[in-house]
């Protein structure tokens, strides 16, 4: 048979195939033997497919001989059944463990997300930002309710500012705590960058007292759990390897004068003296100190399972260049771990190790606002100047200290590291107690050790540092956070009021140390302040928790905490908190059941006291003495020694949150809509705070509990399944947080004294910019009242008399605005179809301001040639429109430079294929980072961390292609 009657006859019968195709309906029904809507039924690898109808029915066409026809449904076991020339094949599909019976982590132990009565959100590594991330914190931006993830600035190796509810303090440490595998960080430790992102399984975000209330003192400002990966039992060999290269530029560059626009603005003017300073070239300074930077981050993971022992090792190589001209990150890091169960499977131990090598290469920040301020006619090198570069030299011919620096001349004359080598172990025991149905003990021991060095080394003749021969100046210490713990797990039936009952009784003991010494000298050998510091402190814990779940619908948890700390006096150094919770799981109730539309609702009710104690100081009750106080110093040979003298402040105490939170988790069409609504009320007392002993006293600086706070706010999050198909998958999530904090009290606790509104010796009331006051936030600022013409331009110089005393001075300065956003938000999306996958976050916030301090101390005349015959300062675009003549000190706080900081940020955007093959996968992706921000905000960025634009290291965008292989 010849190949063109072949190919006739093939087309001949290809109609005859097709009408063979059969047609197959039915219905589909739940285990409840419902009508499933919308489950999805086709044809096993293709993608003839249609969906149920609200009977449950469906028709589908097209069905080939020998096919296998699948049936699939959110929250049900797909199912399989073979085509048999069937006409119609009806299904009732089974239960598959829901969401709801997920394991989640809480505070010394676990639980079902059913049974949860806090608030707390969970983030795993599937939910996870992609990119060549370095800081596990940029995991989770924009990825739940209540958490504010600032984004870090663009220096290498610096990690994003986390807040959970906005914090609770004042003056101490605002981070949240973090436990990681078990150890709870040392705050003056919390390096979250030695941790590989990449080997994060899960972040748990516990936001309120009642869920936190367990870490007692130190639990104010929320706690992130932060579960590394460890290997699986019984599972294969698994090797991979994955390579990312991204490369990375500045995402904007402030608008400054070019040296063309400066010269006309300056030859304007007509003064000689000044006109005689101004030079031929047209150099963009910032252009020379800033450069097109590359990241490369390589990862190695192999795990194996056998019956009882799982093994997991992952090695991983980052090297980041800076936007910033010398500026770079490295890191080497191991992360191991070991599953190894015993005694019948009775006693499970798990040993995970982290170790990191960091470098960290410092550049010299003081370029950034050096290449703003410095002429733009000035050539970049002179060969009279120190190492070659153009300076502006006083008549004694060194270089003048007072004037700008050569933004290129800092880089290159500074030599600068910091090296951290850290590792964290932590080896847990859990064994199932025999004979003793339901018992269990749980046992941690843990060390975090940390050594650290670092050197900066200034060239001589460069102009800079103490003496004209250069500077050096190194440190080194260590820092160590060890830990032991344990507790006594039991669970019960209640058979006799159908209840099931949990209890925890625990205690943990942490010691903190940290050694250090610095010194410097110059290049001839000459030391210069040498100093040697030694710090340490303890902390103990014991904890209980109860919970019951009664009749499977209602469920009560309480928790208490014993707690002291060698940080206070013996009189204050032990205080109680805890927390009680509710909620009322109205899914297992018949009509939420029977509703048709709503798979799941759940109340939450709660309430807690916490506790803060971390300003960073180990013996807080015992005050410090201003360096200038004589008696503060003690000479020991030719080394002078800060004394600490026992004059105890007794009273000294913790600050104390009280903190209230109702929420109702939700979820409808079988779980394909899911979310929940949380709001509550925070109330912080005796906040601490470091300033003089006593309103206006100026001599002993100590710590002392000063007024309090209120918080309120509400988070909102949703999670919606898209489609759910077998070769389709679309997920979005959505959250939106409200919150407000004010300023309720501002008392001394030690003296019940007001606290005084004006500039304590710049001690913390008053920044100059923002003020503390009662009924304010905390971030508001104190500013003139700009008065503006009838064209809407600012008027030089006029501000309201708000007093009307015909004078502008301070007692006219008006609170005005604040840093602190009053709502943020994030948005993110999954999708994948077949081997393609796409995902994207974007972030954002409204409400908040910044103040734009580099307008404010350039946009104006003075600020450019204040220094008559020596040097000129440039200055930035703003000041072309405005022509402000008047000098700046009035001008820095005029309501001129109070901007909206509103914005939408696309953090990331992921594109993903997927190859397989028997031997291998390979996952290609290509990923945008900090790809766009919408602002109206004037500065270089408008996500400020407390709302002063103050010029910071400018934020990235990259560009970054990876390559993922398991074999």
């Amino acid at each position: 048979m010849n190949q063109k009657f072949k190919a006739v006859l093939l087309l001949f019968l290809v109609p005859f195939f097709a009408f063979a195709q059969s047609v197959i309906t039915g219905t589909v029904l739940e285990s409840n033997g419902l009508p499933a809507l919308g489950a999805t039924v086709s044809v096993k690898g293709t993608p003839n497919g249609t969906s149920t109808d609200f009977d449950g029915k469906y028709t589908l066409n097209n069905v080939p001989k020998d096919a296998v026809i699948v049936f699939s449904f959110i929250g049900y076991t797909t199912q399989e059944i073979p085509y048999a020339g069937q006409t119609e094949i009806n299904t009732t599909l089974k239960e598959n463990p829901s969401e709801l019976d997920t394991i989640v982590l809480i505070g010394y132990g676990s639980t079902t997300k059913e049974n949860i009565t806090a608030a707390q959100t969970t983030v795993t590594d599937k939910e996870f930002n992609k990119g060549a991330i370095v800081s596990p914190g940029q995991l989770i931006a924009g990825k739940a309710a209540g958490v504010q993830v600032t984004a870090a600035s663009g220096r290498p190796g610096d990690g994003p500012r986390i807040r959970v509810r906005a914090g609770s303090t004042l003056s101490a440490n605002a981070d949240p705590l973090y436990v990681v595998d078990g150890i709870p960080l040392d705050s003056n430790n919390a390096n979250l960058n030695t941790i590989n992102p990449s080997e994060i399984e899960s972040f748990t975000i516990l936001k309120d007292a009642s869920a936190t209330a367990i870490y007692g003192n130190r639990a104010s400002n929320g706690v992130i759990l932060i579960t590394t990966k460890k290997g699986k039992l019984s599972s294969d060999l698994q090797v991979g390897y994955n390579v990312q290269f991204a490369i990375d530029n500045n995402a904007g560059r402030l608008d400054v004068l070019t040296g063309d626009e400066f010269r006309s603005i300056i030859n304007e003017r007509g003064v000689p003296e000044e006109i005689a300073l101004l030079g031929d070239a047209n150099t963009d300074w910032q252009n020379e100190i800033y450069q097109t930077a590359t990241r490369a981050i390589h990862n190695i993971t192999l795990q194996k399972g056998y019956d009882n022992t799982a093994l997991r090792a992952n090695i991983e190589y980052t090297n980041q260049n800076g936007t910033l001209k010398s500026s770079g990150y490295e890191r080497a890091s191991l992360n191991a771990s070991v599953i190894q169960k015993l005694l019948n499977n009775d006693l499970k131990l798990t040993l995970s190790i982290q170790g990191a090598l960091e470098e960290i290469r410092n550049a010299d920040e003081g370029a950034i606002g050096s290449a703003i301020d410095f002429d733009p006619t000035q050539a970049i090198f002179d060969p009279n100047g120190p190492n070659g570069f153009f300076e502006y030299f006083q008549g004694n011919g060194t270089v003048d200290p007072n004037a700008p620096r050569n933004p290129l001349g800092l880089l290159e004359s500074l030599s600068a590291a910091t090296n951290n080598n850290q590792i964290r172990t932590t080896l847990q025991a859990d064994y199932k107690i025999p004979r003793v149905e339901g018992l269990r003990f749980n046992g941690t021991i843990g060390i975090d050790y940390n050594e650290f060095d670092s050197f900066s080394n200034r060239l001589p003749n460069s102009g800079v540092g103490l003496t004209p021969t250069g500077l050096q100046s190194s440190s080194n210490g260590i820092r160590v956070n060890q830990l032991i713990n344990g507790r006594f797990d039991y669970k019960t039936d209640l058979k006799g009021i159908d209840s099931k009952l949990e209890l925890t009784l625990g205690s943990s003991l942490q010691a903190f140390r940290r050694e250090s010494v610095s010194f410097s000298q110059d290049n001839n050998g000459i030391a210069i302040d040498p100093f040697e510091a030694f710090n340490e402190n303890r902390l103990i814990s014991l904890f209980g928790r109860a919970s019951i779940d009664i009749k499977d619908l209602l469920v009560l948890s309480a928790s208490i905490s014993r707690d002291g700390t060698s940080r206070f006096s013996p009189e204050n150094r032990w205080g109680t908190f805890g927390g009680a919770s509710a909620g009322l799981k109205l899914t297992n109730t018949d009509f939420i059941q029977n509703s048709g539309f709503i798979s799941q609702l759940k109340i939450r009710g709660g309430y807690g006291i916490t506790g803060q104690q971390d300003i960073g100081q180990d013996f807080l009750y015992l005050p410090r003495s201003t360096p200038s106080n004589a008696q503060a110093q003690v000479q020991i040979g030719n080394q002078f020694y800060t004394t600490i003298r026992p004059e105890l402040v007794t009273n000294l105490t913790w600050e104390k949150t009280n903190q209230w939170n109702l929420g109702v988790d939700y979820g409808f069409f079988n779980d394909r809509l899911t979310g929940s609504v949380d709001v509550y009320t925070r109330d912080t007392e005796d906040l601490l705070q470091f300033g003089p002993l006593g309103v206006g006293s100026l001599g002993n600086f100590a710590l002392q509990n000063v007024g309090a706070t209120q918080s309120r706010g509400i988070e909102i999050d949703a999670n919606l399944k898209v489609v759910t198909t077998e070769n389709f998958n679309w997920n979005i999530g959505g959250n939106l947080t409200f919150s407000k904090i004010e300023i309720t009290d501002l008392s001394l606790g030690t003296n019940d004294a007001p606290i005084s509104q004006t500039p304590i010796g710049g001690q913390g009331f008053n920044n100059f910019i923002q003020e503390w006051a009662v009924g304010a936030d905390p971030t508001s600022f104190l500013v003139y009242r700009q008065v503006y013409g009838p064209d809407g331009r600012p008027l030089d110089g006029v501000f309201a008399d708000r007093n009307g005393d015909n004078v502008i001075n301070s007692d006219d300065r008006v609170r005005y605005k604040q840093g602190n956003p009053d709502a943020f938000f994030g948005f993110t999306s999954n999708f994948n179809y077949k081997r393609f996958d796409m995902s994207f976050t974007l972030r954002g916030a409204v409400g908040g301001y910044n103040y734009n301090n580099v307008r404010a101390a350039r946009e104006n005349t003075e600020a450019i040639t204040n220094n008559p015959g020596e040097w000129l300062n440039n200055t930035t675009g703003g000041f072309i429109d405005d022509r402000f003549q008047s000098g700046p000190l009035n001008l820095l706080f005029s309501s001129e430079y109070i901007e909206k900081s509103d914005f939408v940020r696309l953090d990331n955007l992921s594109l993903g294929y997927t190859f397989n093959t028997d031997q291998v996968d390979i996952r290609a992706s290509v990923t945008g980072t900090n790809l766009f921000v919408i602002t109206d905000y004037s500065g270089l960025d408008p996500e400020i961390g407390n709302g002063v634009d103050g010029a910071i290291f400018p934020r990235s965008r990259g560009l970054i292609f990876g390559l993922n292989f398991e074999f």
